[in-house]
């Protein structure tokens, strides 16, 4: 039998994962991980990963993926730094993790994702670049259908 949160505990809860999410959010190029997060959040790593997983429909680690991801378009729109480079500086610590990972949310590799999105968005103002190019989460990135041309 499981038993519900008092809901004044359930409010403190969801006050912690807003502040672990805020943290991700901030700190997405340093080398975060899940104990760490549950430790600074008064909750151990796999309380934390269920709880958060129940709030934000996804796993912290995921989480902090998608936001590596985000940064690492950003950079890459630019075009002044290399995959390799783009995947240091977004924190992750293994390009091909990144490249699957990429891969994964955009629909394309880094690379094929720099030489098109860096025309695509010439000229756009940056916040709207952001908008329209954000990455779907949860591996639901649509496959390109290969032209019949």
């Amino acid at each position: 039998m499981t038993r519900q949160p008092a809901p004044a505990q359930h409010l403190r809860d969801l006050a912690r994962l807003r502040r672990v999410r805020d943290r991700i959010d901030r700190e997405y190029a340093q080398p975060l991980d899940v104990e760490a997060l549950g430790r600074a959040a008064g909750m151990s790593a796999g309380h934390l990963s269920r709880q958060f997983r129940l709030a934000y429909g996804e796993s912290p680690y995921a989480y902090l993926m998608t936001r590596r991801i985000e940064r690492a378009m950003a950079l890459l729109r630019q075009g002044e730094l290399s995959v390799t480079e783009v995947c240091f500086a977004v924190g992750c610590a293994s390009l091909g993790t990144f490249s699957t990972r990429f891969t994964e949310l955009v629909g394309m590799p880094p690379s094929a994702y720099r030489a098109r999105e860096a025309q695509a968005t010439e000229g756009m103002p940056a916040c709207i670049a952001k908008q329209i190019s954000r990455p779907v989460r949860n591996r639901e990135a649509q496959a390109t259908e290969p032209s019949l041309d």
